[in-house]
């Protein structure tokens, strides 16, 4: 069974629950209509460091494309992901993402930090503001932390002239609430912490998706709406993996409708694992044990 013919039986332009971030497919929950305004009231103030943090799956990437999307020309933006190494490493990453690649390979951490702050100013002069965006910030280990706080410090007067949005998992959150970081945290103009979908909102979700795809809603009943927000406990990611895996099962049965009963097969046959932080799929929907069972 391919995607294709799945959105063939139900009449799909495209696939309606991709697991990659998306902005196309943006659903603007309150709780994400909420983060993206703070992520937006960041860069307008000039906030020395904004933070917003949720849960796996939870739609921050998509959030941070979409703000990308968004930005004018007198923003340069740097996106860093799953930063790592040591401190001299953390301005070589900082410098890639703003394309600032002259840099002898042999430069020490003053040769680095004199390099950036070059930049951050010859912008600042061009009329430009420099926004540093690290996702998957809980990466970071305390003393990365802390380095970015002493970035910002590149300033001219009252002017803030290099912004960092961190974003990441709720680790991040209880890491800056540290004594340690009390400095870090005092840096923080704005946070924002995006919580789980209640059931109405994963039906509005749903919907959204179906309908942008070319459907028209009624792909999935109520009942099997509340039994996939039961299964995924509300987290977008989880959701968009059930809700795929429940087409390809109703396409292969020749059924015009996902059921409950639906999504409670395609639970017994173990592709959704609980876990201590919450539901796991064990497969893609076009590979293994559900493209053979299609296949049947």
């Amino acid at each position: 069974m391919t995607t294709d013919l799945y959105s063939a039986h139900f009449g799909f332009r495209e696939r309606p629950f991709t697991l990659s971030p998306d902005p196309d497919f943006l659903f603007w929950s309150k709780a994400h209509l909420r983060a993206f305004s703070v992520l937006e009231y960041g860069l307008m103030t000039r906030a020395p460091l904004t933070v917003v943090t949720g849960e796996v799956g939870i739609g921050k990437t998509t959030l941070v494309q979409a703000l990308l999307d968004r930005l004018d020309d007198e923003v340069t933006a740097g996106l860093l992901s799953n930063v790592q190494g040591d401190r001299g490493a953390l301005l070589r990453w900082v410098l890639n993402a703003l394309d600032v690649d002259d840099m002898p390979a042999g430069s020490d951490y003053v040769d680095l930090f004199q390099r950036l702050q070059d930049f951050v100013l010859e912008e600042y002069a061009s009329g430009r503001r420099v926004v540093l965006i690290i996702d998957e910030a809980q990466n970071l280990g305390f003393d990365t932390l802390e380095e970015l706080r002493m970035l910002t410090n590149i300033n001219s007067g009252k002017d803030e002239l290099l912004q960092l949005i961190l974003v990441g998992q709720p680790e991040l959150r209880d890491m800056i609430s540290r004594p340690e970081l009390r400095q870090f945290a005092q840096r923080v103009s704005a946070s924002y912490h995006l919580d789980p979908m209640d059931l109405e909102t994963t039906r509005a979700y749903v919907d959204h998706r179906l309908r942008y795809a070319g459907g028209d809603g009624s792909e999935f009943t109520p009942e099997a709406v509340v039994a996939i927000h039961r299964e995924s406990d509300g987290v977008p990611r989880i959701i968009n993996k059930l809700c795929d895996l429940s087409l390809v099962y109703a396409a292969s049965a020749g059924q015009e409708e996902v059921d409950s009963d639906t999504v409670q097969e395609l639970v017994n046959d173990g592709l959704v694992l609980k876990t201590r932080t919450g539901p796991l799929l064990l497969t893609d929907p076009l590979k293994n044990g559900v493209a053979g069972k299609a296949a049947e």
